[in-house]
């Protein structure tokens, strides 16, 4: 009998190895360890809007899990549920410009939760399981042949539910066949609404992967326990595909190169803490305004060329001209646009009420017009063109493919450090540069580390 795509699936998961990793999966599961890590402290004092998920994991008493940022120990699942809300909080996290993926923001607290819960897990384990899990994540998303938005889902927390647990079922050490059961357990427990898109009054979409990582969590460690799942959870005839995509997907994405190319080789790291879609425009914006010297009450308007995937950046348009909440900014182009041009730049401060109320923003948001293009010229969701307009009627233009951060047009080594030393000053317990420094130097040489957990 010819193999399921759930059977191939698992047993990669089951027994890839460090010695079997490409260096560029190293490198990268380094890389995506240090951001995730860092902008995980920058949204402990950042985002109170992940407060009531803190509480919520200290209720379970205390543990040996570290709620990053903070001096909190709770339980795992408690540290996953925390760690997860705060991981997409500031909206700084990496991204997969070529499918609708996060692949790590629910995948690092469920393995942090591990490591300092599970024993002894030496750098090299907890890589792995990191390349492993951020893999899997990407490979779902890119075999998807019906967007899940179709079936009315917001699939990026989806999506990753699956890469946590295959983490996690790496790290642990699972059987093939207790993969499948804990990818079925997974699918048991994950869902997000696309409403989280829609919704003026909810900030859900900051947290969004605290439920996702203890989804994992829950999956994998019931899975270790023996509890028993489907036969075929990713192909069935009611699995994830059938739920989530019409039963339309590519097995040759899933399966193609598995085990020798990993994705997470190949992740942007964003520059700004906003939604990657936003880039471009904030890219150009600061080009236009560097390069001809023109200021933000200089600008009559501004259009934007926007595809598909960024139209729900730009509607509707009044409410993301004037956003009533940090989510929401970091999820608007014309806000985000209007803020370059007004502050010289997007940080991790210009979401506050400052900003959201600042009449020069504002005064300049509106006047942000979108302009759909159906077959665009740059990488769907992730480029774009911009046209400034000054008072005086000259127009200066720009076109981004891909923006800053993608692999074509990386982040520095120097560029990823300061953010991650940025981020920890910013925690609720803010960290020195000189602590932050050595910190970032052991992730970094993680494959030598010999206690991940102790690290936390």
């Amino acid at each position: 009998m010819m193999a399921g795509v759930s059977d191939i699936v698992a047993a990669h998961i089951a027994t890839a190895r460090w010695d079997t990793l490409p260096e560029a999966a190293r490198e990268g599961a380094r890389r995506v360890l240090l951001d995730a890590v860092g902008v995980t402290y920058a949204a402990s004092g950042l985002s109170p809007e992940a407060a009531p998920f803190l509480a919520l994991a200290r209720t379970n008493g205390a543990g040996p899990c570290a709620i990053l940022g903070t001096a909190e120990r709770v339980q795992p699942l408690g540290a996953a549920l925390a760690n997860g809300a705060l991981a997409h909080a500031v909206d700084y996290e990496d991204a997969f410009d070529r499918a609708p993926a996060h692949p790590n923001a629910s995948l690092v607290p469920v393995l942090l939760a591990l490591a300092q819960s599970e024993g002894t897990v030496d750098g090299r384990r907890f890589l792995t399981a990191l390349a492993v899990g951020g893999d899997v994540a990407c490979r779902i998303a890119l075999s998807l042949r019906q967007p899940m938005e179709q079936g009315g889902w917001y699939p990026p927390p989806i999506v990753a539910a699956f890469g946590a647990v295959a983490g996690a079922a790496n790290l642990l050490g699972l059987s093939a066949q207790q993969v499948k059961d804990a990818l079925s357990l997974t699918l048991c427990q994950v869902t997000m609404p696309g409403e989280i898109k829609h919704s003026r009054r909810t900030v859900l979409r900051a947290v969004r992967e605290a439920f996702p990582a203890q989804a994992a969590l829950t999956a994998a460690l019931l899975a270790r326990e023996g509890v028993a799942g489907f036969e075929t959870p990713l192909e069935g005839q009611s699995g994830f595909y059938a739920l989530y995509a019409g039963g339309q997907f590519a097995a040759e994405d899933l399966s193609e190169r598995l085990g020798a190319h990993y994705w997470g080789a190949e992740l942007t790291f964003k520059p700004w803490p906003s939604c990657r879609g936003t880039h471009p425009f904030i890219e150009m914006a600061l080009d236009l305004a560097g390069r001809h010297g023109f200021g933000a009450g200089d600008v009559a308007s501004v259009d934007v060329m926007v595809d598909d995937v960024q139209a729900m950046l730009v509607e509707p348009l009044e409410r993301k001209q004037a956003p009533a909440v940090a989510i929401d900014a970091k999820f608007s182009i014309p806000f985000t646009t209007a803020l370059a041009l007004v502050r010289g730049g997007v940080r991790l401060d210009s979401f506050g009420p400052e900003s959201l109320g600042d009449p020069q923003i504002l005064g300049l948001a509106a006047k942000v017009r979108p302009v759909a293009v159906a077959k665009p010229d740059w990488q769907r969701g992730v480029g774009g063109a911009m046209r400034i307009t000054l008072n005086d009627g000259t127009a200066h233009e720009a076109f981004v493919a891909n923006a800053l951060g993608c692999p074509d047009c990386p982040l520095s080594d120097m560029a990823q450090r300061e953010k991650f030393v940025d981020c920890l000053s910013r925690a609720a317990m803010p960290v020195a540069r000189g602590a932050a420094e050595v910190l970032a130097n052991r992730i970094l040489s993680l494959q030598d580390c010999a206690d991940v957990g102790r690290l936390f």
